[in-house]
């Protein structure tokens, strides 16, 4: 899901290009609709408008503090979003100088304490306070600060890229090439090359040098300075981040098809189970694998039809769950979960699932952490935590050698697409001029 197209439109716009011309991104008329363990659903999305008629359905007490909600998120999102996501926070001075603002829009409480204070209803208060398992934190402990996601949603609506993530990869590489830029892929960067406390280059798995004056990562940090660079060349702070650090939670992905079409299910379905706290605390604090889950339910067809042949449909279906500190066995536990997914699915939203499902295959923490490089198999790098965010997390200029900075979710601001292209935005402000002109050889070099 895509909730700053502006974003892509101004990164091709930096070249002169319209983004119109490479993909189409299609906004959606119901961003999510939320399945609850009754049977009843809430559908949210559209105008302001549209969500109040659906919160008279269900919960008519809770109009006018959905409203306040709004109120609040907007202002959560002018200081966080507008403001602070796109600027370097490496140096403590900022952070200090916006206490005052943080304590007044009351950003030491977390997420769900905020959304308690406007909604009565135990179904809206879960709607409306999922939005930081979409950047793998717990909503009962990340900064209210994340609840600035209502309101960039609210404000830029929800879209999808017709072709998928795939589409909007293509786009990328197409310009990317139109720039003279040489992506070299399937390659994997073992370890980064440090002379005299400054970057010189990369070392590939191969044992391949490749020499660069600036090198940018957007690997998960923890691995970076862990295993990119030696101890000696990482800084302390660098060095109690990792040591010290709160991984996001892991994720299952069913993937599948059906010979049959679903369609009267939304693009985006977020199906609760029965618990919400407790559940939480299973997976984010207690690292256990409950028998009970929620999950997402992604169905891209119902934008974009080329994802099935005629009269099938195409799905993923994510459940979070503990990363690979719990040390559970997923070549058992998968295929259990598999099991009561597909189970409690047919049960629900897609009757008859167990007869049509084809062409499934899953992802475990196991191939986050062998595919890229994740650290204990988080989804999302570390969880957006107070302690965790903005001077806390991951500095954008590298805590190590010159000439090294960092991108991507684990750094400032965080993860989802926004915060990832708002850590590139970042780096127009930290990377010296000076560095720009000798390093720009245009050969990029793509981590894993």
């Amino acid at each position: 899901m895509i909730t700053a197209p502006f974003l892509f439109e101004e990164l091709f716009a930096l070249f002169g290009r319209n983004i119109a011309d490479y993909v189409t991104l299609k906004p959606l008329d119901t961003w999510y609709r939320f399945q609850f363990a009754d049977g009843t659903h809430f559908n949210y999305g559209g105008s302001i408008e549209d969500t109040l008629a659906e919160i008279r359905r269900i919960a008519p007490e809770d109009e006018q503090g959905y409203l306040e909600l709004v109120e609040a998120s907007r202002r959560i999102y002018e200081l966080g979003f507008e403001k602070l996501a796109h600027v370097p926070f490496h140096n403590p001075r900022k952070l200090i100088a916006l206490i005052p603002s943080m304590a007044r829009l009351g950003l030491y409480r977390s997420v769900w304490q905020l959304v308690r204070r406007y909604l009565k209803s135990e179904k809206l208060r879960r709607a409306f306070s999922i939005q930081p398992l979409l950047v793998g934190g717990n909503p009962f402990q990340t900064t209210s600060i994340y609840n600035l996601i209502h309101y960039l949603e609210r404000a830029h609506g929800i879209h999808f890229a017709m072709g998928g993530t795939g589409a909007l990869v293509d786009a990328l590489a197409r310009l990317m090439s139109e720039q003279g830029i040489n992506t070299r892929l399937n390659t994997t960067v073992d370890r980064i090359c440090v002379e005299d406390k400054r970057v010189r280059g990369v070392f590939l798995d191969t044992g391949e040098r490749i020499d660069a004056d600036i090198v940018v990562s957007n690997t998960d940090p923890a691995f970076l300075y862990s295993s990119m660079l030696n101890d000696r060349q990482s800084k302390a702070t660098a060095k109690l981040k990792t040591r010290f650090a709160r991984k996001s939670m892991g994720l299952f992905v069913l993937f599948f098809g059906t010979t049959r079409a679903y369609e009267d299910v939304e693009h985006h379905t977020i199906w609760l189970g029965k618990r919400y706290k407790d559940l939480l605390n299973d997976i984010f604090n207690r690292k256990v694998l409950s028998e009970d889950f929620s999950m997402y339910l992604h169905r891209p067809t119902a934008t974009d039809p080329t994802f099935a042949p005629d009269g099938c449909d195409s799905f993923y279906a994510l459940v979070p769950v503990p990363n690979l500190s719990a040390e559970i066995d997923w070549s058992v536990e998968g295929h259990r979960l598999r099991e009561r997914m597909v189970e409690a699915l047919d049960e629900t939203i897609l009757p008859g699932l167990r007869d049509c499902i084809t062409s499934d295959f899953c992802m475990t923490p196991e191939d986050f952490q062998s595919d890229y490089l994740s650290p204990d198999g988080a989804g999302f790098s570390i969880a957006p935590t107070f302690y965790q965010s903005a001077w806390f997390r991951y500095h954008n200029v590298g805590e190590g050698p010159k000439g090294l900075y960092l991108v991507g979710a684990g750094t400032h601001p965080g993860a989802g697409l926004p915060g990832v292209l708002s850590s590139a935005k970042v780096l127009d402000q930290v990377v010296p001029a000076a560095d720009i002109q000798v390093a720009d050889c245009r050969t990029y070099e793509v981590s894993p």
